[in-house]
């Protein structure tokens, strides 16, 4: 007499006999196998982020600021030990963009304070830099992060606004950060008629604007380099 376990291999049941094979593969085809999905990718989940050389350098205390606590918060503006316009911009201010892909206080804190203020005073400084800064800008981008991608458009923002040259720099640079531009594009929060008191605004908002103004600062071929990263971008420059 046939033992249950024998009965139902025969009717191929026996789950230990039915290996996992990937779909659409040739192992599908065969007999005690059974097809499993293929694992899903959430391209907007957050990516995390290892110690920033920024975070590393703060907390030895190589960075020119000084950690003051004012009623019981931290100081903001931040305290420069040395005057901005002595500071070696080629070393700090990408020292500085690499902190952006923290999320962490006081560290995110001290380094979006710190750009801003660099980039207020830094003037014909800032532009021999923007090689420097491709890959702090990258890499922040990356984490996905819905704060830390509109904080890093806010300075590029603040980057192409310190210098007519500085937005046609960056025009060789766009394959290298445009593409999280074409996949944060659409993230937006649809609210209807409702007052949205985000003050820091949605990624889809902050890449548009900063699409634009790489358009407008860019040069002649900003637009065709923008719309090959970035398909569905159109041009807001009136063209006679």
């Amino acid at each position: 007499m046939a033992t249950v376990k024998e009965f139902r291999i025969s009717l191929g049941t026996d789950k230990k006999k039915n290996r996992p094979v990937a779909p659409f593969s040739q192992q599908s085809l065969q007999q005690n196998t059974r097809v499993v999905s293929p694992p899903r990718l959430n391209v907007f989940s957050k990516r995390p982020v290892k110690r920033t050389l920024f975070r590393k350098y703060f907390q030895r205390g190589d960075i020119p600021i000084e950690r003051k606590i004012r009623d019981g918060k931290l100081s903001e503006p931040i305290d420069w030990v040395v005057p901005l316009h002595k500071l070696d911009y080629s070393i700090y201010l990408p020292l500085f963009f690499d902190g952006l892909a923290e999320s962490v206080l006081p560290y995110k804190l001290f380094a979006r304070s710190g750009i801003h203020e660099m980039l207020v005073v830094g003037g014909d400084k800032v532009l021999p830099v923007v090689p420097q800064l491709i890959f702090p800008i990258k890499r922040a981008l990356n984490t996905r992060d819905p704060d830390i991608v509109v904080a890093t458009l806010q300075a590029i923002q603040e980057l192409i606004t310190t210098s007519p040259a500085v937005g046609q720099a960056l025009v060789p640079y766009y394959r290298q950060i445009l593409p999280i531009f074409n996949l944060m594009r659409e993230v937006n929060v649809n609210i209807g008629d409702k007052i949205d008191f985000n003050r820091t605004g949605h990624a889809g908002d902050m890449v548009e604007k900063t699409l634009q103004l790489l358009e407008r600062t860019g040069g002649p071929y900003a637009y065709l380099n923008i719309k090959y990263m970035v398909p569905t971008y159109e041009s807001v420059i009136k063209k006679n």
